[in-house]
């Protein structure tokens, strides 16, 4: 995309690039490293808007001229309010398959933007509901290589689709970035969109 960038996004996510471009955003990726680590008691409310508030402050640290605003994101899959993190292993990925087969669970994301006078934030939950998932269906999607770096063990948007029998909320959400309310947060900095080549 031609011009110059308006937004720094905090991020090395591919999903997340791949969503802002849909909005047509000129920006430029400064991935920023924060520790996700759950303090006591903390909900995942409180976490995932953190998460997104550290990683964004974190690209802001690394901004060296302070001129384009920064964008950081962190999603999370929450059962039995008990977050599901990416899986460390194959027996994990089928734990957590095992845990979401055939019921609802939220997908949380939280999308922050800031500059060095403001900083917003956006909280998106959509509720995702999978089929009920075989334990030989998920060895063979572990077998793809798609649920390694995954909350939740599973990509909405790969082969994992195949899982998910319906979703109540932001489809953009789930995969990473909430395209409405990242919308919403980009008008307030300004910020142009559905820019063309």
């Amino acid at each position: 995309m031609s011009g110059d960038p308006e937004l720094i996004l905090a991020s090395s996510s591919s999903r997340r690039q791949t969503l802002l471009r849909q909005l047509g955003v000129r920006f430029i990726v400064k991935p920023s490293a924060v520790d996700e680590i759950c303090r006591s008691a903390e909900s995942p409310q409180h976490f995932v808007q953190r998460m997104a508030r550290a990683k964004a402050e974190a690209g802001w640290r690394l901004n060296a001229t302070r001129q384009l605003p920064v964008l950081g994101a962190d999603t999370v899959v929450v059962v039995d309010d008990t977050m599901l993190g990416k899986p460390a292993t194959c027996e994990d990925a089928l734990a957590m398959l095992a845990r979401l087969s055939g019921r609802a669970h939220r997908v949380l994301t939280a999308v922050v933007v800031m500059n060095a006078t403001r900083q917003e934030l956006r909280l998106c939950e959509t509720l995702v509901t999978l089929r009920a998932v075989s334990a030989e269906e998920a060895l063979r999607y572990w077998q793809t290589g798609e649920p390694l770096d995954k909350a939740g063990g599973y990509a909405v948007q790969g082969f994992g689709a195949a899982f998910v029998s319906a979703i109540s909320g932001s489809y953009s959400g789930v995969v990473g970035l909430p395209l409405a309310d990242t919308w919403e947060l980009l008008q307030l900095f300004d910020i142009s969109c559905w820019m063309v080549p």
